[in-house]
């Protein structure tokens, strides 16, 4: 299993690799640090930034603007571990670009997440694959599975 450290760091280390497979704590421990930071950053952007009052102040502004930098930079990131993620299930990261293109539709958006979702807790192909080998370690055997 990958600690939360370790996947921030392989998160932004494999920035634009697109290659290879990504194991499912990696996924969701990013997933995490970006709830996270969303969080933080609204409940900030209301209580100091005057969100809440319905105008923004400087300091709104200063948090508003972090916050869309960090979506920014987390974008080509987050495509990439998708991608990765596919490829520990066996598929093509091409069927990234479908959910994303299906995200933008209204309803069939939401099942475009519910997918993203599913795809996230599928446990990947044991051993290596067409894409790699497992992220877990030769010795993985079916028992490690569902670790």
């Amino acid at each position: 299993m990958v600690s939360f450290p370790e996947a921030v760091r392989l998160f932004f280390a494999r920035y634009t690799d697109f290659q290879g497979r990504s194991r499912r704590s990696e996924y969701w421990w990013v997933t995490l640090l970006n709830i996270i930071v969303g969080l933080v950053g609204g409940i900030l952007l209301a209580a100091i930034g005057g969100y809440a009052s319905g105008e923004l102040n400087a300091v709104g502004f200063v948090i508003a603007g972090l916050l869309g930098l960090y979506v920014l930079a987390i974008i080509i990131p987050s495509i990439a571990l998708f991608v990765r993620r596919l490829h520990d299930i066996n598929q093509t990261g091409w069927i990234a670009l479908g959910i994303y293109v299906a995200g933008i539709i209204p309803i069939i958006g939401l099942l475009a997440s519910i997918a993203q979702i599913v795809i996230g807790c599928i446990p990947g192909t044991v051993g290596e694959n067409k894409y790699g080998a497992d992220p877990k370690g030769p010795a993985a055997s079916t028992s490690d599975v569902f670790v």
